[in-house]
């Protein structure tokens, strides 16, 4: 999130898409309800009429996987219309900046692609620069090789006509939706964009949030209250996870791992070297990788051995969810850790995920009681256990609320949680149980010789030899230390790149300051203004509760308006003010260099309306999904030409000939994640006891199927038993002149617990995401018929 969860209540239009919150994030209604109580509309965007809609003020309803051509046709209406914040886009924005030659697009396809690979050189997606290395501009915005005119001409292509037949919205619905939203971009007001899973889990899934990002940056709505993209993280403490390197290819603080595969990171100085840009904020990196691996690696970080930085791990594979389950299938792993996961369930092509199980020699699962992953094995989970020789180990594990420690919510507010009972029987926090493993396997590799061995002997632990870490240690390590004094460091902008510094996660530096209070545990819930609370808890980064806060003030630092401000500048004082944490230095005066860099992270402080460093192009465009029902409508290139194809059985691909229906897949209300832990609860197994999906009474009608009938959904991948769910939430849609039906389904169910039925991601398939390899849930195809 930019902004955070009860900033939503001063938005006048709140974009809903890919998501559900009324349903699957009922807190953040508190705050969209006071929204429109004080005028703001709510918008909901989705091939289902859900709870969320149902409250809003206007629905548009789309198909599954064409958010792309949705918010391009946005882009174009703003642009055409003159909907932009002009000032905001030329001053905060490379929209000024000129691209240089070298950069084309041509029927679907960006410069420097190639086929065989299925990559690109996107050093072909350059900014032009004078002498002195900075960038070309024009601030009219009229050179046609600008940064706008180029997004201009890009999206000239997404006009109504087109952007309907291809979602399936009808025009007036679209026409009423950029109405609105657009009309955020008037000096005084602002638009936030809501999204969840049901935008990132595509094979264009980070493209569709670079296209809310556009139209937010168009609009001039970042940084202001009330504004911002908010991503809503489907768990409690998912924003912590990512922070502290849970993605597969960070490190803490997404500083990114190093690999095998690119020479550059041979050695800690080419790393840096080629990972560090020259400006920005990010021009810090070195202090904060350094800073890291003497938190990691302690007295074994030197200068003499560039501070530990060949014990990191250097991998030369992707090792995304989709690929290790890959490797699982082709005997490639011996053995797996799976902490608090389900896949047999969760996971995409879950019928394969479970095969790829029984070829591991062993498997260990650390979790609240045995979920359909740990039991993958069992009779009950269709499988013939003379068959499969994985030894299985369930390490029982503590509840949430039979442990302590701090999470960080969506808002990034780090909060500390105290202990409210005790783990019963044998289950411990997880912590404990890498705090006991780790100094188990100290012990046993002690005295080993082996070079691969020595990474985990230099680890530094030293949260304490008991049972139980020292959670205080292991706090103020992440906050980090002056090794020269010992004193705990007041925040990353101390660190240094020379060793003499510590930081388990630059992003959380400043937390637990030398005066020895953990900030995570503040609770003073007096409002300091905008509804900040910035004495409650912490959020990182330095404790700012909206970031890009700069560009919520003019450049020469007056509030754009007296309604949304935020921070300005305060010549008397030669500081920025406000109610919140200045983003950038607050000594930095307007008229200086980097003064208006309201984007401070990017190499040249401004937000990229072309970002020339995604995997597959500077610009969103629209591709199908994987698979679908429809021809692409705005080149011959169907899918995204940056998609890793896991070709063969693991991943068989259906045609619409076979699988006329798209289908989808969510949560629902009664039901968490996999089920795990709701599905064990007997009253909310009641309200939800069925694996049911959501068919329109006109597909009903079609197929001679009856509410509550028993059907088969089928894809290439498997094939399911359920409950029809007939009902008016879903319509067919008209796409490109031909009626395109679509079904939903909960992903909530397994064979374990109270409540049980067949899952949905034995129907999905097994692809990602270009960037970040997240599956694609929630546009496939499938057929449906009763069950005889």
């Amino acid at each position: 999130m930019t902004n955070h969860w009860n900033d939503l209540q001063h938005t006048d239009c709140a974009l809903i898409m890919g998501a559900n919150p009324a349903e699957n994030h009922p807190i953040s209604f508190r705050w969209l309800t006071k929204a429109k109580e004080n005028g703001g509309k709510i918008i909901s965007v989705d091939p289902r009429y859900t709870r969320t809609s149902a409250v809003s003020d206007i629905y548009a309803p789309l198909r599954s996987g064409t958010d792309i051509a949705f918010m391009g046709g946005m882009i174009k209406y703003a642009i055409d219309n003159n909907l932009f914040h002009k000032d905001y886009v030329v001053n905060y924005t490379n929209a000024s900046f000129i691209v240089a030659d070298g950069f084309d697009f041509n029927d679907g396809l960006f410069s420097g692609y190639d086929e065989a690979t299925r990559t690109y050189d996107n050093t072909k997606w350059t900014i032009a620069t004078n002498e002195d290395g900075t960038p070309k501009k024009d601030p009219s915005l009229q050179n046609p090789k600008s940064v706008f005119q180029l997004m201009k001409k890009h999206y000239s292509r997404y006009d109504v006509d087109t952007v309907s037949g291809v979602t399936g919205t009808p025009k007036k619905d679209l026409l009423k939706v950029y109405e609105a939203f657009c009309a955020t971009s008037k000096v005084g007001k602002a638009g936030t964009i809501l999204y969840a899973m049901g935008t990132t889990q595509h094979t264009v899934g980070s493209q569709n949030v670079r296209a809310f990002a556009i139209i937010q940056m168009l609009l001039g709505n970042i940084g202001l209250p009330g504004g911002g993209i908010n991503a809503m993280r489907g768990e409690s403490n998912v924003q912590g996870s990512t922070d502290f390197g849970l993605l597969w290819d960070n490190l803490t603080g997404y500083l990114g791992a190093p690999k095998a595969t690119v020479p550059e990171h041979a050695t800690l100085a080419t790393y840096l070297a080629k990972e560090t840009p020259p400006t920005g904020f990010w021009s810090n990196k070195p202090k904060f990788v350094v800073s890291l691996l003497k938190a990691w690696y302690g007295k074994n970080a030197t200068k003499d051995n560039e501070f530990g930085y060949h014990f990191l791990p250097k991998g030369n594979k992707n090792y995304s969810h989709i690929n290790l389950f890959k490797a699982m299938y082709n005997n490639e792993l011996d053995g797996a850790f799976l902490w608090g996961t389900n896949p047999v369930v969760g996971g995409p092509n879950a019928g394969k995920e479970k095969e790829a199980l029984g070829n591991l020699k062993w498997m260990v699962a650390v979790d609240l009681w045995e979920t359909e992953t740990s039991a993958f094995w069992r009779k009950e989970a269709g499988s013939d256990p003379s068959k499969i020789n994985t030894e299985v180990f369930l390490l029982p594990a503590s509840a949430s609320f039979e442990k302590e420690g701090s999470i960080s919510n969506s808002s990034r507010w780090m909060q500390y949680r105290w202990k409210a009972i005790d783990s019963r029987g044998e289950a411990r926090p997880d912590l404990d149980i890498i705090h006991e493993l780790a100094l188990k396997l100290k012990k046993l590799y002690a005295n080993s010789p082996k070079s691969a061995d020595q990474p985990f002997l230099a680890l530094d632990w030293n949260y304490g030899n008991g049972e139980a870490p020292d959670l205080d240690a292991i706090a103020k390590e992440i906050n980090g230390y002056d090794l020269k004094t010992g004193k705990l460091m007041t925040g990353f902008g101390a660190l240094l790149d020379d060793g003499t510094t510590s930081s388990g996660n630059w992003i959380y530096s400043g937390f637990y300051p030398e005066e020895g209070k953990n900030l995570s545990k503040r609770r003073d819930n007096k409002d300091t203004g905008n509804a900040n609370f910035l004495n409650w808890s912490f959020a990182w980064p330095a404790n700012r509760r909206i970031l890009y806060n700069r560009a919520s003030a003019d450049p020469s630092g007056k509030p754009w308006s007296k309604e949304k401000a935020v921070i300005w500048w305060d010549a008397a004082a030669k500081s920025w003010v406000g109610n919140d944490v200045p983003d950038f230095k607050a000594i930095l005066s307007p008229s200086e260099p980097g003064g208006t860099g309201a984007f401070m992270m990017n190499k040249d402080g401004v937000g990229l309306l072309f970002a020339p460093t995604m995997k597959d192009g500077p610009f969103p465009e629209h591709y199908e999904p994987f698979e679908s029902p429809a021809k692409n409508a705005f080149s011959s290139v169907e899918l995204n030409p940056a998609v890793v194809i896991n070709d063969g059985d693991f991943n068989k691909k259906g045609y619409k000939v076979d699988y006329p229906i798209v289908a989808t897949t969510y949560r629902v209300e009664a039901h968490w994640q996999s089920g795990s832990m709701t599905r064990n609860q007997e009253w909310l197994s009641e309200i939800a006891r069925y694996m049911f999906v959501e068919i329109s009474e006109e597909l009903a009608k079609e197929k001679g199927i009856n509410n509550k009938d028993k059907i088969i959904v089928e894809s290439a991948r498997g094939k399911i038993k359920a409950y029809a769910m007939v009902t008016k939430r879903y319509k067919p849609f008209t796409v490109n002149g031909k009626k395109v039906h679509q079904v939903g389904m909960p992903w909530n169910f397994g064979f374990k617990g109270y409540a049980t039925g067949d899952s949905a991601n034995r129907l999905t398939p097994h692809i990602g995401d270009a960037n970040t390899m997240i599956p694609e849930y929630k546009a496939f195809l499938c057929d449906i018929r009763r069950a005889d």
